[in-house]
């Protein structure tokens, strides 16, 4: 099939595949004409695997060392190689959660103090208006 229906068909832009061409996750053989053929149904699932491992945070690095362990179905064939870097990818994204949190935190003080600040700022207002 020609890069436009693998377009279509994958639900993808066709300068998606050739990037993805590029960065090694996915081939094609080219006509006598030059235009690339991909091969067939075997081609889309490759493209719905990639986005759904792209889904997850994970780079195109990764995911091409990965995709060998990706055929056949859902999920990853269980190897050292892909629960290594699936382990990785779920640290990293662990210490991100734990630095969000803390930054959560940070600015809920700041916006506690705010309101605080606010509600002084009302009362002293108040009071001002009353005894002129």
């Amino acid at each position: 099939m020609r890069i436009g229906e693998l377009a279509r068909r994958a639900g993808v832009s066709a300068r998606v595949l050739r990037y993805y061409e590029q960065r090694g996750l996915l081939s094609s053989g080219r006509d006598a004409n030059g235009y690339r053929r991909y091969e067939g149904e075997a081609a889309v699932e490759r493209v719905r695997r990639i986005r759904e491992l792209l889904a997850t945070g994970l780079n195109t690095e990764d995911i091409r060392t990965l995709l060998p362990c990706a055929q056949g179905g859902p999920g990853l064939v269980p190897c050292a190689l892909s629960s290594g870097i699936v382990d990785r990818q779920m640290a990293q994204l662990d210490a991100e959660i734990a630095e969000l949190m803390e930054r959560r935190a940070a600015l809920g003080a700041y916006a506690q103090v705010m309101r605080e600040r606010g509600a002084q700022d009302r009362a002293l207002a108040e009071r001002a208006l009353r005894s002129a």
